[in-house]
């Protein structure tokens, strides 16, 4: 079972340092490009991407030209600096999702969110279901309690809202109505792995990856994952499985639940 609010703690020192090899990562998913490529191809339906606390566009543009090369339609969130759901953002985003749906020929669209901007992804989902294919986040934060991050001071600095708003994070907790994947790493020096966890149901998993947090939007096992949540057919969905020694780099089902 997920965690529950109270008992999670941030990711240590330790961990931390871990998020150092975030370059190492770049690297990795250049070294086996010619692998990922190999993923199914995109039907063309557009994804917008949402960077995660502090990032802007250009922190996603290495995940989005892989996608764009995969056959998918990308939109970067266009908004600069992701400091948090300020007065107007979640306006803008709905604004913006229902643009891009019409301007696609009414195409249903992926939601894809590197943390924080994971959280996006989700509310807009369940904002409009209607409008959404699925979700995809990285490292996104959305159990737990806030301070079970390395980022909360920085959040509560930068968006002007307190990280113990309890109301919120009963919203949040909340799985969205269309298929949704959590991509997320024990190793992670930002967010507690846990807060990145739900209970997996018909239309809802959670898949374990090894990377840093800063790195997942470049690891090659998380883009793996991705690219292959991405080319699920509507009406189609199924749980991520792994097949031969693809198992060996993933964890999926009820795996991620044992201490």
């Amino acid at each position: 079972m997920p965690a529950t609010p109270t008992d999670l703690r941030p990711p240590n020192a330790w961990l931390m340092l871990l998020e150092g090899r975030a370059p190492w990562e770049l690297a990795a998913s250049l070294a086996v490009l010619p692998w990922l490529r190999q993923m199914p191809k995109g039907d063309g339906h557009p994804v917008l991407v949402f960077p995660g606390l502090g990032a802007n566009d250009l922190s996603t543009a290495p995940l989005r030209r892989f996608l764009d090369r995969q056959g998918y339609a990308t939109q970067a969130w266009g908004q600069g600096f992701n400091f948090g759901p300020r007065a107007g953002v979640l306006e803008q985003c709905k604004a913006d999702l229902q643009a891009l749906f019409e301007r696609h020929g009414r195409q249903k669209i992926s939601l894809v969110g590197w943390s924080l901007g994971g959280i996006y992804a989700r509310e807009l989902a369940k904002a409009l279901p209607e409008l959404t294919r699925c979700v995809v986040t990285l490292g996104t934060p959305f159990t737990g309690h806030p301070r079970a991050t390395n980022a909360w001071r920085f959040f509560e600095l930068v968006s002007g809202h307190k990280a113990s708003d309890e109301q919120l994070m009963a919203q949040i907790r909340q799985t969205p109505p269309v298929p949704t994947t959590s991509i997320y790493s024990r190793s992670d020096g930002i967010v507690a792995w846990r807060c990145s966890v739900m209970e997996p149901g018909p239309l809802s998993e959670n898949i374990e990856v090894h990377a840093s947090h800063i790195g997942l939007g470049l690891n090659p096992l998380a883009l793996y994952a991705l690219a292959d949540r991405l080319a699920a057919q509507p009406g189609a969905w199924h749980p991520f499985a792994p097949r031969g020694a693809r198992r060996w780099f993933f964890k999926t089902g009820h795996e991620e639940h044992r201490p």
